[in-house]
Protein backbone atom coordinates (compact mmCIF):
# COMPACT_ATOMS: atom_id res chain seq x y z
CA UNK A 1 0.00 0.00 0.00
CA UNK A 2 2.83 2.41 0.84
CA UNK A 3 4.48 1.64 -2.50
CA UNK A 4 1.23 2.81 -4.10
CA UNK A 5 1.74 6.27 -2.61
CA UNK A 6 5.24 6.28 -4.11
CA UNK A 7 3.60 5.70 -7.51
CA UNK A 8 1.02 8.45 -6.97
CA UNK A 9 3.51 11.11 -5.88
CA UNK A 10 5.67 10.75 -8.97
CA UNK A 11 5.29 14.20 -10.59
CA UNK A 12 3.90 12.91 -13.89
CA UNK A 13 1.31 10.76 -12.11
CA UNK A 14 0.18 13.71 -9.98
CA UNK A 15 -0.26 15.63 -13.23
CA UNK A 16 -2.33 12.83 -14.79
CA UNK A 17 -4.48 12.67 -11.65
CA UNK A 18 -5.09 16.44 -11.74
CA UNK A 19 -5.87 16.30 -15.46
CA UNK A 20 -8.28 13.41 -14.91
CA UNK A 21 -10.38 15.04 -12.17
CA UNK A 22 -10.41 18.38 -14.05
CA UNK A 23 -11.63 16.65 -17.22
CA UNK A 24 -14.12 14.75 -15.07
CA UNK A 25 -15.56 17.97 -13.65
CA UNK A 26 -15.75 19.39 -17.18
CA UNK A 27 -17.56 16.27 -18.42
CA UNK A 28 -19.94 16.42 -15.46
CA UNK A 29 -20.77 20.05 -16.25
CA UNK A 30 -21.56 19.39 -19.93
CA UNK A 31 -24.92 17.59 -20.00
CA UNK A 32 -25.15 14.38 -21.98
CA UNK A 33 -21.56 13.34 -22.72
CA UNK A 34 -20.91 11.39 -19.51
CA UNK A 35 -17.75 9.74 -18.12
CA UNK A 36 -18.23 6.47 -20.04
CA UNK A 37 -18.29 8.26 -23.41
CA UNK A 38 -15.33 10.47 -22.48
CA UNK A 39 -13.21 7.55 -21.28
CA UNK A 40 -14.08 5.64 -24.46
CA UNK A 41 -13.02 8.60 -26.63
CA UNK A 42 -9.73 8.99 -24.72
CA UNK A 43 -8.76 5.29 -24.83
CA UNK A 44 -6.38 5.76 -27.82
CA UNK A 45 -4.45 8.41 -25.86
CA UNK A 46 -3.66 5.88 -23.11
CA UNK A 47 -1.92 3.50 -25.54
CA UNK A 48 1.38 5.35 -25.12
CA UNK A 49 1.12 5.58 -21.32
CA UNK A 50 2.24 3.11 -18.68
CA UNK A 51 -0.65 1.17 -17.07
CA UNK A 52 -0.65 3.05 -13.74
CA UNK A 53 -0.85 6.64 -15.09
CA UNK A 54 -3.33 5.56 -17.79
CA UNK A 55 -5.82 4.13 -15.28
CA UNK A 56 -5.17 6.99 -12.80
CA UNK A 57 -6.22 9.44 -15.56
CA UNK A 58 -9.35 7.50 -16.55
CA UNK A 59 -10.41 6.84 -12.95
CA UNK A 60 -10.08 10.57 -12.18
CA UNK A 61 -12.49 11.34 -15.02
CA UNK A 62 -15.05 8.95 -13.51
CA UNK A 63 -15.18 10.23 -9.94
CA UNK A 64 -14.50 13.84 -10.97
CA UNK A 65 -17.63 13.81 -13.13
CA UNK A 66 -19.79 13.10 -10.08
CA UNK A 67 -19.05 16.56 -8.65
CA UNK A 68 -19.04 18.40 -11.98
CA UNK A 69 -22.70 17.55 -12.52
CA UNK A 70 -23.53 19.13 -9.17
CA UNK A 71 -22.51 22.59 -10.35
CA UNK A 72 -25.09 22.83 -13.12
CA UNK A 73 -27.70 20.98 -11.07
CA UNK A 74 -27.48 23.63 -8.34
CA UNK A 75 -26.93 26.76 -10.42
CA UNK A 76 -28.92 26.04 -13.59
CA UNK A 77 -31.32 23.19 -12.70
CA UNK A 78 -29.55 21.27 -15.46
CA UNK A 79 -28.09 17.93 -14.28
CA UNK A 80 -24.77 17.31 -16.00
CA UNK A 81 -24.73 13.72 -14.74
CA UNK A 82 -27.47 11.17 -14.10
CA UNK A 83 -26.18 10.76 -10.55
CA UNK A 84 -26.89 14.45 -9.79
CA UNK A 85 -30.52 14.50 -10.97
CA UNK A 86 -31.85 14.26 -7.41
CA UNK A 87 -29.55 17.14 -6.32
CA UNK A 88 -31.67 19.49 -8.44
CA UNK A 89 -34.62 19.16 -6.05
CA UNK A 90 -33.04 20.95 -3.09
CA UNK A 91 -29.79 22.30 -4.57
CA UNK A 92 -31.42 24.58 -7.11
CA UNK A 93 -34.02 25.66 -4.58
CA UNK A 94 -31.18 26.73 -2.27
CA UNK A 95 -29.65 28.68 -5.18
CA UNK A 96 -32.94 30.50 -5.76
CA UNK A 97 -32.89 31.46 -2.09
CA UNK A 98 -29.39 32.94 -2.49
CA UNK A 99 -27.68 29.95 -0.83
CA UNK A 100 -25.94 28.39 -3.84
CA UNK A 101 -22.57 28.77 -2.08
CA UNK A 102 -23.44 26.58 0.92
CA UNK A 103 -25.08 24.03 -1.42
CA UNK A 104 -21.95 23.73 -3.57
CA UNK A 105 -19.70 23.84 -0.50
CA UNK A 106 -21.49 21.05 1.37
CA UNK A 107 -21.55 19.01 -1.88
CA UNK A 108 -17.77 19.38 -2.17
CA UNK A 109 -17.18 18.51 1.49
CA UNK A 110 -19.60 15.58 1.38
CA UNK A 111 -18.03 14.31 -1.84
CA UNK A 112 -14.57 14.47 -0.26
CA UNK A 113 -15.65 12.71 2.95
CA UNK A 114 -17.72 10.06 1.14
CA UNK A 115 -15.03 9.37 -1.42
CA UNK A 116 -12.26 9.21 1.18
CA UNK A 117 -14.24 6.94 3.51
CA UNK A 118 -15.00 4.65 0.59
CA UNK A 119 -11.30 4.50 -0.37
CA UNK A 120 -10.35 3.52 3.20
CA UNK A 121 -12.95 0.74 3.17
CA UNK A 122 -11.87 -0.33 -0.31
CA UNK A 123 -8.23 -0.57 0.82
CA UNK A 124 -9.27 -2.68 3.81
CA UNK A 125 -11.72 -4.98 2.05
CA UNK A 126 -10.11 -5.55 -1.34
CA UNK A 127 -7.21 -7.85 -0.28
CA UNK A 128 -9.59 -10.16 1.65
CA UNK A 129 -12.02 -10.32 -1.28
CA UNK A 130 -9.10 -11.09 -3.61
CA UNK A 131 -7.92 -13.94 -1.37
CA UNK A 132 -11.43 -15.40 -1.39
CA UNK A 133 -11.80 -14.92 -5.14
CA UNK A 134 -8.63 -16.94 -5.79
CA UNK A 135 -10.79 -19.99 -4.97
CA UNK A 136 -13.00 -19.24 -7.97
CA UNK A 137 -12.86 -21.59 -10.94
CA UNK A 138 -14.57 -21.55 -14.35
CA UNK A 139 -17.96 -22.46 -12.84
CA UNK A 140 -17.87 -19.58 -10.35
CA UNK A 141 -16.85 -17.06 -13.01
CA UNK A 142 -19.62 -18.28 -15.30
CA UNK A 143 -22.31 -17.60 -12.69
CA UNK A 144 -20.64 -14.37 -11.53
CA UNK A 145 -20.62 -13.02 -15.10
CA UNK A 146 -24.30 -13.97 -15.50
CA UNK A 147 -25.19 -12.15 -12.26
CA UNK A 148 -23.33 -9.01 -13.33
CA UNK A 149 -24.90 -8.90 -16.79
CA UNK A 150 -28.42 -9.55 -15.51
CA UNK A 151 -28.29 -6.99 -12.70
CA UNK A 152 -26.87 -4.24 -14.92
CA UNK A 153 -29.45 -5.08 -17.60
CA UNK A 154 -32.36 -5.17 -15.17
CA UNK A 155 -31.53 -2.25 -12.88
CA UNK A 156 -31.00 0.33 -15.63
CA UNK A 157 -33.35 3.10 -16.70
CA UNK A 158 -35.11 1.12 -19.44
CA UNK A 159 -37.53 -1.76 -19.15
CA UNK A 160 -36.37 -5.21 -18.06
CA UNK A 161 -37.07 -6.74 -21.48
CA UNK A 162 -35.13 -4.03 -23.31
CA UNK A 163 -32.20 -4.27 -20.89
CA UNK A 164 -31.95 -8.05 -21.29
CA UNK A 165 -32.34 -7.73 -25.08
CA UNK A 166 -29.49 -5.19 -25.22
CA UNK A 167 -27.30 -7.52 -23.15
CA UNK A 168 -28.13 -10.46 -25.45
CA UNK A 169 -27.14 -8.37 -28.48
CA UNK A 170 -23.83 -7.51 -26.79
CA UNK A 171 -23.15 -11.20 -26.12
CA UNK A 172 -23.93 -11.99 -29.76
CA UNK A 173 -21.51 -9.33 -31.03
CA UNK A 174 -18.80 -10.73 -28.74
CA UNK A 175 -18.90 -14.02 -30.69
CA UNK A 176 -17.67 -12.36 -33.89
CA UNK A 177 -14.11 -13.45 -34.72
CA UNK A 178 -12.16 -16.55 -33.77
CA UNK A 179 -13.55 -19.25 -31.48
CA UNK A 180 -11.59 -18.89 -28.19
CA UNK A 181 -11.33 -22.66 -27.70
CA UNK A 182 -10.56 -24.01 -31.18
CA UNK A 183 -9.56 -20.89 -33.15
CA UNK A 184 -12.10 -21.35 -35.96
CA UNK A 185 -13.48 -18.10 -37.49
CA UNK A 186 -17.20 -17.48 -37.00
CA UNK A 187 -19.67 -14.76 -38.04
CA UNK A 188 -16.96 -13.00 -40.09
CA UNK A 189 -18.95 -13.23 -43.37
CA UNK A 190 -15.78 -13.79 -45.38
CA UNK A 191 -14.14 -10.57 -44.14
CA UNK A 192 -10.49 -10.70 -43.10
CA UNK A 193 -11.08 -7.46 -41.15
CA UNK A 194 -13.36 -9.30 -38.71
CA UNK A 195 -11.17 -12.39 -38.30
CA UNK A 196 -9.72 -11.12 -35.02
CA UNK A 197 -13.09 -9.95 -33.74
CA UNK A 198 -14.30 -6.41 -33.07
CA UNK A 199 -12.00 -4.38 -30.86
CA UNK A 200 -13.54 -3.16 -27.60
CA UNK A 201 -12.30 0.40 -28.26
CA UNK A 202 -14.33 0.50 -31.49
CA UNK A 203 -17.49 -0.68 -29.72
CA UNK A 204 -17.05 1.77 -26.83
CA UNK A 205 -16.24 4.76 -29.04
CA UNK A 206 -19.11 3.97 -31.40
CA UNK A 207 -21.90 3.33 -28.89
CA UNK A 208 -20.84 5.76 -26.17
CA UNK A 209 -18.95 8.34 -28.23
CA UNK A 210 -20.70 8.84 -31.58
CA UNK A 211 -24.05 7.39 -30.44
CA UNK A 212 -24.34 9.66 -27.40
CA UNK A 213 -23.29 12.71 -29.41
CA UNK A 214 -25.95 12.11 -32.08
CA UNK A 215 -28.64 11.55 -29.45
CA UNK A 216 -27.66 14.63 -27.46
CA UNK A 217 -27.70 16.80 -30.56
CA UNK A 218 -31.32 15.88 -31.07
CA UNK A 219 -32.22 16.41 -27.41
CA UNK A 220 -29.92 19.30 -26.63
CA UNK A 221 -30.86 21.60 -23.79
CA UNK A 222 -29.90 25.22 -23.45
CA UNK A 223 -28.62 26.50 -20.15
CA UNK A 224 -30.32 29.39 -18.46
CA UNK A 225 -28.67 32.71 -19.15
CA UNK A 226 -29.09 33.82 -15.55
CA UNK A 227 -26.65 32.11 -13.20
CA UNK A 228 -27.37 32.72 -9.51
CA UNK A 229 -24.57 34.25 -7.48
CA UNK A 230 -23.04 31.58 -5.27
CA UNK A 231 -21.16 33.84 -2.84
CA UNK A 232 -19.34 32.27 0.09
CA UNK A 233 -19.07 28.54 -0.47
CA UNK A 234 -18.23 27.49 3.07
CA UNK A 235 -21.37 26.21 4.89
CA UNK A 236 -22.42 27.76 8.17
CA UNK A 237 -22.26 25.92 11.50
CA UNK A 238 -26.01 25.21 11.30
CA UNK A 239 -25.63 23.82 7.76
CA UNK A 240 -22.85 21.53 8.97
CA UNK A 241 -24.87 20.32 11.97
CA UNK A 242 -27.82 19.48 9.73
CA UNK A 243 -25.60 17.72 7.19
CA UNK A 244 -23.17 15.70 9.29
CA UNK A 245 -25.41 12.65 9.76
CA UNK A 246 -26.57 12.85 6.14
CA UNK A 247 -22.92 12.68 5.05
CA UNK A 248 -22.32 9.69 7.33
CA UNK A 249 -25.38 7.82 6.04
CA UNK A 250 -24.58 8.76 2.44
CA UNK A 251 -21.07 7.30 2.81
CA UNK A 252 -22.47 3.95 4.00
CA UNK A 253 -25.25 3.81 1.37
CA UNK A 254 -22.88 4.78 -1.43
CA UNK A 255 -20.20 2.26 -0.49
CA UNK A 256 -22.64 -0.64 -0.22
CA UNK A 257 -24.60 0.09 -3.41
CA UNK A 258 -21.47 0.92 -5.41
CA UNK A 259 -20.14 -2.61 -4.89
CA UNK A 260 -23.29 -4.22 -6.32
CA UNK A 261 -23.52 -4.81 -10.09
CA UNK A 262 -26.18 -2.47 -11.46
CA UNK A 263 -25.95 -0.21 -8.41
CA UNK A 264 -23.55 2.64 -8.99
CA UNK A 265 -23.63 6.37 -8.35
CA UNK A 266 -27.12 7.10 -9.76
CA UNK A 267 -28.96 4.52 -7.68
CA UNK A 268 -26.89 5.44 -4.59
CA UNK A 269 -27.87 9.11 -4.82
CA UNK A 270 -31.57 8.25 -5.19
CA UNK A 271 -31.49 5.82 -2.26
CA UNK A 272 -29.55 8.30 -0.09
CA UNK A 273 -32.16 11.00 -0.77
CA UNK A 274 -34.96 8.61 0.20
CA UNK A 275 -33.05 7.65 3.38
CA UNK A 276 -32.61 11.28 4.40
CA UNK A 277 -36.28 12.01 3.83
CA UNK A 278 -37.17 8.98 5.97
CA UNK A 279 -34.89 10.06 8.84
CA UNK A 280 -35.86 13.75 8.70
CA UNK A 281 -37.87 15.21 11.57
CA UNK A 282 -39.72 17.37 9.03
CA UNK A 283 -39.82 15.65 5.60
CA UNK A 284 -41.82 18.55 4.15
CA UNK A 285 -38.57 20.60 4.05
CA UNK A 286 -37.26 18.40 1.24
CA UNK A 287 -37.75 19.91 -2.18
CA UNK A 288 -37.75 23.38 -0.60
CA UNK A 289 -34.03 23.86 -0.02
CA UNK A 290 -33.09 21.27 2.64
CA UNK A 291 -29.30 21.06 2.74
CA UNK A 292 -29.50 17.39 3.79
CA UNK A 293 -31.09 16.74 0.37
CA UNK A 294 -27.81 17.89 -1.18
CA UNK A 295 -25.35 16.45 1.33
CA UNK A 296 -26.68 12.87 1.41
CA UNK A 297 -26.93 12.18 -2.36
CA UNK A 298 -23.68 13.99 -3.21
CA UNK A 299 -21.80 12.00 -0.57
CA UNK A 300 -23.39 8.76 -1.74
CA UNK A 301 -22.62 9.15 -5.44
CA UNK A 302 -18.91 9.80 -4.79
CA UNK A 303 -18.69 6.92 -2.31
CA UNK A 304 -20.33 4.64 -4.88
CA UNK A 305 -18.02 5.82 -7.66
CA UNK A 306 -15.08 4.68 -5.54
CA UNK A 307 -16.48 1.40 -4.20
CA UNK A 308 -17.48 0.26 -7.71
CA UNK A 309 -13.76 -0.33 -8.28
CA UNK A 310 -13.91 -3.33 -5.90
CA UNK A 311 -15.70 -5.75 -8.25
CA UNK A 312 -13.73 -4.38 -11.22
CA UNK A 313 -10.21 -4.66 -9.80
CA UNK A 314 -10.68 -7.60 -7.44
CA UNK A 315 -13.13 -9.86 -9.29
CA UNK A 316 -12.69 -8.65 -12.86
CA UNK A 317 -16.43 -7.91 -12.96
CA UNK A 318 -17.51 -4.40 -14.09
CA UNK A 319 -20.38 -3.10 -11.96
CA UNK A 320 -21.65 -0.52 -14.48
CA UNK A 321 -21.09 0.84 -17.98
CA UNK A 322 -18.19 3.12 -17.03
CA UNK A 323 -16.46 0.26 -15.23
CA UNK A 324 -16.92 -1.84 -18.37
CA UNK A 325 -14.96 0.79 -20.33
CA UNK A 326 -12.26 0.84 -17.63
CA UNK A 327 -12.18 -2.98 -17.80
CA UNK A 328 -11.39 -2.64 -21.50
CA UNK A 329 -8.70 -0.03 -20.74
CA UNK A 330 -6.99 -2.40 -18.30
CA UNK A 331 -7.09 -5.23 -20.85
CA UNK A 332 -5.59 -2.95 -23.50
CA UNK A 333 -2.74 -2.18 -21.09
CA UNK A 334 -2.06 -5.90 -20.63
CA UNK A 335 -3.24 -5.77 -17.01
CA UNK A 336 -6.21 -8.14 -16.71
CA UNK A 337 -8.31 -7.24 -13.64
CA UNK A 338 -9.09 -9.98 -11.16
CA UNK A 339 -7.91 -11.62 -7.93
CA UNK A 340 -4.29 -11.86 -9.12
CA UNK A 341 -4.04 -8.12 -9.87
CA UNK A 342 -2.88 -7.20 -6.34
CA UNK A 343 0.04 -9.63 -6.47
CA UNK A 344 0.98 -9.40 -10.14
CA UNK A 345 0.55 -5.63 -10.64
CA UNK A 346 0.65 -4.01 -7.17
CA UNK A 347 1.86 -0.70 -8.64
CA UNK A 348 -1.31 -0.45 -10.75
CA UNK A 349 -3.69 -1.65 -8.03
CA UNK A 350 -2.40 0.45 -5.15
CA UNK A 351 -1.37 3.33 -7.40
CA UNK A 352 -4.92 3.72 -8.73
CA UNK A 353 -6.56 3.33 -5.31
CA UNK A 354 -4.20 5.76 -3.55
CA UNK A 355 -4.52 8.27 -6.41
CA UNK A 356 -8.15 8.66 -5.35
CA UNK A 357 -7.05 10.22 -2.03
CA UNK A 358 -5.14 12.86 -3.96
CA UNK A 359 -7.86 13.20 -6.61
CA UNK A 360 -10.55 13.85 -4.01
CA UNK A 361 -8.33 16.47 -2.41
CA UNK A 362 -7.89 18.15 -5.82
CA UNK A 363 -11.69 18.15 -6.23
CA UNK A 364 -12.15 19.77 -2.83
CA UNK A 365 -9.55 22.48 -3.52
CA UNK A 366 -10.34 23.33 -7.14
CA UNK A 367 -14.05 22.63 -7.63
CA UNK A 368 -15.45 25.91 -6.29
CA UNK A 369 -12.79 28.26 -7.82
CA UNK A 370 -13.44 26.75 -11.27
CA UNK A 371 -17.23 27.15 -11.16
CA UNK A 372 -17.20 30.37 -13.18
CA UNK A 373 -15.13 28.77 -15.95
CA UNK A 374 -17.36 25.70 -16.15
CA UNK A 375 -20.53 27.77 -16.34
CA UNK A 376 -19.05 29.81 -19.21
CA UNK A 377 -18.32 26.60 -21.11
CA UNK A 378 -22.06 25.89 -21.10
CA UNK A 379 -22.48 28.90 -23.39
CA UNK A 380 -20.64 27.05 -26.20
CA UNK A 381 -23.23 25.62 -28.59
CA UNK A 382 -23.44 21.85 -28.96
CA UNK A 383 -23.50 22.34 -32.72
CA UNK A 384 -19.84 23.40 -32.33
CA UNK A 385 -18.77 20.92 -29.65
CA UNK A 386 -20.34 17.83 -31.24
CA UNK A 387 -18.50 17.92 -34.61
CA UNK A 388 -15.19 18.56 -32.84
CA UNK A 389 -15.79 15.58 -30.55
CA UNK A 390 -16.68 13.30 -33.48
CA UNK A 391 -13.55 14.46 -35.34
CA UNK A 392 -11.36 13.66 -32.31
CA UNK A 393 -13.07 10.27 -32.00
CA UNK A 394 -12.42 9.34 -35.63
CA UNK A 395 -8.79 10.48 -35.47
CA UNK A 396 -8.34 8.36 -32.34
CA UNK A 397 -9.89 5.30 -34.00
CA UNK A 398 -7.75 5.63 -37.12
CA UNK A 399 -4.58 6.04 -35.03
CA UNK A 400 -5.08 2.58 -33.47
CA UNK A 401 -4.36 0.51 -36.60
CA UNK A 402 -4.34 3.08 -39.42
CA UNK A 403 -7.40 1.28 -40.75
CA UNK A 404 -10.34 3.00 -42.47
CA UNK A 405 -12.52 -0.09 -41.80
CA UNK A 406 -12.35 0.70 -38.07
CA UNK A 407 -13.75 4.18 -38.75
CA UNK A 408 -16.63 2.64 -40.72
CA UNK A 409 -17.36 0.26 -37.82
CA UNK A 410 -17.41 3.17 -35.35
CA UNK A 411 -19.85 5.06 -37.57
CA UNK A 412 -22.12 1.99 -37.89
CA UNK A 413 -22.01 1.31 -34.14
CA UNK A 414 -22.63 5.02 -33.50
CA UNK A 415 -25.83 4.82 -35.56
CA UNK A 416 -26.73 1.64 -33.67
CA UNK A 417 -26.18 3.42 -30.35
CA UNK A 418 -28.30 6.36 -31.49
CA UNK A 419 -31.09 4.02 -32.57
CA UNK A 420 -30.93 2.14 -29.26
CA UNK A 421 -31.29 5.38 -27.29
CA UNK A 422 -34.18 6.50 -29.50
CA UNK A 423 -36.01 3.22 -28.91
CA UNK A 424 -35.36 3.17 -25.15
CA UNK A 425 -32.52 0.61 -25.13
CA UNK A 426 -29.64 1.53 -22.80
CA UNK A 427 -26.16 0.97 -24.34
CA UNK A 428 -24.67 0.13 -20.91
CA UNK A 429 -25.91 -3.51 -20.76
CA UNK A 430 -24.84 -3.99 -24.40
CA UNK A 431 -21.25 -2.87 -23.74
CA UNK A 432 -21.00 -4.73 -20.43
CA UNK A 433 -22.21 -7.97 -22.03
CA UNK A 434 -19.77 -7.46 -24.91
CA UNK A 435 -16.89 -7.03 -22.44
CA UNK A 436 -17.87 -10.08 -20.39
CA UNK A 437 -18.87 -12.19 -23.40
CA UNK A 438 -15.47 -13.78 -23.89
CA UNK A 439 -15.09 -14.47 -20.15
CA UNK A 440 -18.60 -15.97 -19.95
CA UNK A 441 -18.16 -18.19 -23.01
CA UNK A 442 -14.69 -19.50 -22.17
CA UNK A 443 -15.58 -20.07 -18.49
CA UNK A 444 -18.81 -21.89 -19.40
CA UNK A 445 -17.18 -24.13 -22.00
CA UNK A 446 -14.30 -25.01 -19.67
CA UNK A 447 -16.86 -25.80 -16.97
CA UNK A 448 -18.68 -28.12 -19.35
CA UNK A 449 -15.41 -29.96 -20.01
CA UNK A 450 -14.75 -30.28 -16.29
CA UNK A 451 -18.30 -31.55 -15.63
CA UNK A 452 -18.35 -33.88 -18.68
CA UNK A 453 -21.16 -31.86 -20.24
CA UNK A 454 -23.46 -31.97 -17.19
CA UNK A 455 -25.05 -28.74 -15.97
CA UNK A 456 -25.49 -30.35 -12.54
CA UNK A 457 -21.82 -29.68 -11.90
CA UNK A 458 -22.67 -26.04 -11.15
CA UNK A 459 -24.66 -27.08 -8.05
CA UNK A 460 -22.08 -29.58 -6.75
CA UNK A 461 -19.47 -26.89 -5.97
CA UNK A 462 -20.35 -24.85 -2.84
CA UNK A 463 -19.35 -21.41 -4.13
CA UNK A 464 -20.91 -21.79 -7.59
CA UNK A 465 -24.08 -23.27 -6.03
CA UNK A 466 -24.36 -20.29 -3.68
CA UNK A 467 -23.82 -17.83 -6.51
CA UNK A 468 -26.35 -19.70 -8.65
CA UNK A 469 -28.90 -19.44 -5.85
CA UNK A 470 -28.28 -15.68 -5.68
CA UNK A 471 -28.73 -15.47 -9.43
CA UNK A 472 -32.08 -17.28 -9.26
CA UNK A 473 -33.20 -14.98 -6.42
CA UNK A 474 -32.22 -11.93 -8.49
CA UNK A 475 -34.11 -13.22 -11.54
CA UNK A 476 -37.25 -13.65 -9.41
CA UNK A 477 -36.92 -10.61 -7.13
CA UNK A 478 -35.81 -7.87 -9.55
CA UNK A 479 -38.96 -7.90 -11.74
CA UNK A 480 -41.15 -7.80 -8.62
CA UNK A 481 -39.22 -4.84 -7.23
CA UNK A 482 -39.48 -3.01 -10.56
CA UNK A 483 -43.26 -3.53 -10.68
CA UNK A 484 -43.58 -2.25 -7.12
CA UNK A 485 -41.34 0.77 -7.84
CA UNK A 486 -43.24 1.69 -11.01
CA UNK A 487 -46.56 1.36 -9.17
CA UNK A 488 -45.29 3.69 -6.48
CA UNK A 489 -44.12 6.20 -9.09
CA UNK A 490 -47.48 6.08 -10.88
CA UNK A 491 -49.34 6.78 -7.63
CA UNK A 492 -46.93 9.63 -6.91
CA UNK A 493 -47.56 11.16 -10.33
CA UNK A 494 -51.35 10.86 -9.91
CA UNK A 495 -51.17 12.47 -6.49
CA UNK A 496 -48.98 15.28 -7.73
CA UNK A 497 -51.28 15.88 -10.68
CA UNK A 498 -54.25 16.12 -8.33
CA UNK A 499 -52.51 18.68 -6.18
CA UNK A 500 -51.55 20.70 -9.26
CA UNK A 501 -55.17 20.68 -10.46
CA UNK A 502 -56.36 21.78 -7.05
CA UNK A 503 -53.88 24.64 -6.98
Amino acid sequence: MWSGFAVVFEPQNLLWCLLGVTLGMLVGVLPGLGPAATIAILLPITYDLEPAPAIILLAGIFYGAQYGGTITSVLLRLPGEASTVVTVLDGHEMARQGRAGPALGIAAIGSFIGGTASIVLLSAVAPFVADFALKFGPAEYTVLALIGIFLVASLGNGTLVKGVAAAAAGLLLATVGSDPMVGEPRFVFGSDQLADGIDFVIVAMGLFGVGEILYNLEHRQSASADVPAFGRAWPSRLDWLRSRLAILRGSVVGFLLGVLPGGGATMSSLVAYAVEKRFAADPSRFGRGAIEGVAGPETANNAAATSSFIPLLVLGLPANATMAVLYGALMLQGVPPGPALIDQHPDVFWGVINSMYVGNLFLLLFSVPLIGLFVRLLKVRQSILAPLTVLITMIGVYSLRNNVFDMVLVAVLGLLGYGMKKLGFEPGPFVLAFVLGELLESAFRRSMRLFDGSLLGFVTRPISATLLALFVIAVVAVPLLRVRRHGHLDRHEVGRGGRDDAS
